[in-house]
């Protein structure tokens, strides 16, 4: 009956979605034996009787292009029928790497009811990124593009490769993968704890880890990223995210089909007047996008829009007050933010109907105990976010993939996420920075996230990223990478501005020494390359060498 200890969890949840202290009290994992999401949930439930009918997918491009969950359904079981045919058995590894388009979906459910590992990867990888997928992914199969063939050529030759659109020479057609037999009959049982998904990490600081989720820890796991969201049965939900990394699949599939509500998915770049024009045409009622998204749409007359939406989230990394203040002018709505990890679903968060602390992360969500540890590993209110594993949180990871392949368990009774954080006296949690960014400047210990904050509230500032410059008498000193918002040139005169502003704002100790204008390197997922940052300086300072671009606060004595 795993069905029904899945749907009853759900179930408890959105009944309390709006109390959180009942649902925090309350909540229970279920803990299953046997669990296939793609036939227990997605079959059984939402793609039965009439409720198989309603809308589960839109892709918005060009034109709308619109699934039921029937249809899904059946053409997941007809392509996991092709699949078989070509030899695929349970444990086998799939690389899939698609923009938003329909076979992005199909071909997860269609993966999961076959006992396939996916393993999703970002059409915007570079070489070496693709390499190390191939090399410690170890696919069997490679589902891409037929566009983005040229990316694998030679590599990954000893896997099936096939192409969705036109098939180059050496790749299947996916659309002839398709049986006419709707009906797809598993091999057996799927276990809870079988592998679903192997996720690379970012590596914005180190090599990329590869996290092991299992049939239990993403589709049951997102329960809390449904609570934590607030969509609901029926809704319409809208997510700015890139397919490949493992927010995607959170908050654009597992989350908002666990409620039952329809997935709105923009096709191509997401420019910020399309994804308004997106939320009025198609009445979103649920959106939610990084705040580097919200900024642009910040920039734009939200008020001018008539929107459906009831819920708005941010996700990604911290989210500034400045934003939430102007969403909730324009459309009367709490921006609320969240935590989480490629590790993990949705841990922290602000549910609809709770107070929200600005800055604030929010508390930690039903089926998660969280706590700070200092540097001895004592709870403290200022220290590193870990997991308590006492119990173990269904929606954490099986663990990491080490280098021969074998799985490596989370260990010591916690998870550590690496991040840093703070937790005032009612329980809300503050996010300060990464534990591995933080850096000591005259014995004082400086966080680059809340520097940044500083920095992106000035007109002139579209990103910014603080990194330690080798100093030879405060070991280091903060210095800004900036990328310049429109209308904003790389000058004198916009340095000056900038270190005017902050001078105001930040303790002396805080204050930013150096800044330099330019393009942010990032990878595939959008995440700046803080050590690329850092290597460079680290090159700059042992040369005695000053960048083209920079400018230093010394060179501006009118600030003070």
């Amino acid at each position: 009956m795993s069905n029904d200890d899945f749907k009853f969890a759900r179930d408890f949840l959105l009944a309390l979605r709006d109390n959180y202290h009942a649902a925090k009290a309350g909540f229970v994992w279920p803990r299953l034996e046997r669990f296939n999401w793609a036939f227990d949930w997605f079959d059984d439930e939402l793609a039965a009787g009439e409720h198989g009918a309603k809308p589960a997918l839109k892709i918005l491009g060009d034109k709308v292009e619109t699934y039921s969950f029937a249809e899904l359904s059946q053409a997941s079981s007809r392509l996991a029928n092709g699949f078989r045919a070509l030899g695929a058995k349970r444990g086998d590894r799939l690389l899939l790497m698609l923009d938003a388009v329909a076979p992005l979906w199909i071909t997860t459910l269609a993966a999961m009811k076959l006992g396939l590992v996916t393993i999703p990867a970002a059409t915007q990888l570079a070489p070496a990124e693709i390499d190390d997928r191939l090399a410690r992914g170890r696919p069997r199969f490679i589902v891409a593009d037929g566009a983005e063939a040229g990316k694998f050529a030679a590599r990954g030759e000893g896997a099936e490769r096939i192409a969705v659109g036109a098939a180059p020479e050496g790749w299947r057609d996916y659309a002839a993968l398709f049986s006419a037999n709707p009906h797809f009959d598993p091999d057996g049982d799927t276990l809870a704890d079988d592998p679903l998904l192997l996720y690379f990490t970012a590596g914005t600081t180190a090599r990329p880890r590869l996290v092991l989720h299992s049939h239990a820890s993403y589709p049951i796991g997102h329960l809390t990223t449904m609570f934590g969201l607030g969509v609901q049965p029926g809704d319409a939900h809208l997510d700015v995210s890139t397919p490949g990394w493992a927010k995607h699949a959170g908050l654009s599939l597992f989350a908002p089909w666990n409620a039952g509500a329809c997935v709105l998915a923009l096709a191509g770049r997401p420019e910020p007047r399309a994804i308004l024009d997106a939320l009025v045409a198609h009445q979103a009622t649920s959106f939610c996008a990084p705040p580097t998204v919200w900024r642009q749409l910040a920039r734009l007359d939200l008020g001018r829009r008539q929107v459906a939406l009831r819920e708005v989230n941010s996700s990604g990394e911290p989210l500034d007050p400045e934003i939430v203040e102007q969403v909730g002018r324009a459309w009367g709505l709490t921006l609320r933010d969240s935590y989480g990890q490629t590790e993990a679903t949705m841990m922290i968060g602000n549910p609809p109907g709770q107070k929200i602390v600005a800055g604030s992360i929010g508390r930690p969500l039903p089926g998660y105990r969280i706590v700070l540890l200092d540097g001895e590993g004592l709870e403290c209110d200022h220290g590193e976010i870990v997991v308590a594993l006492a119990p173990r949180p269904v929606g954490l990871m099986r663990g990491y993939q080490l280098e021969e392949g074998e799985l490596g368990d989370v260990e010591g009774g916690c998870h550590r996420t690496g991040d840093i954080g703070r937790r005032d006296a009612e329980g809300y949690i503050t996010y300060v920075g990464r534990a591995d960014e933080l850096f000591k400047s005259s014995d004082y210990r400086l966080s680059p996230f809340e520097l940044e904050s500083a920095l992106i509230e000035h007109p002139a500032v579209a990103e910014a990223a603080v990194v330690p410059a080798p100093d030879a008498i405060r070991l280091t000193i903060p210095k800004a990478y900036i990328a310049l918002a429109a209308g904003h040139a790389p000058e004198r005169a916009a340095a000056l501005s900038i270190f005017t502003y902050l001078h105001d704002r930040l303790a002396p100790y805080q204050r930013i020494r150096r800044i330099e204008f330019g393009e942010l390197p990032k990878t595939a997922s959008g995440a700046i390359r803080r050590a690329d940052l850092r290597a460079r300086e680290d090159a700059l300072a042992a040369k005695g060498e000053r960048a083209e671009r920079e400018f230093r606060a010394e060179d501006f004595p009118e600030v003070g």
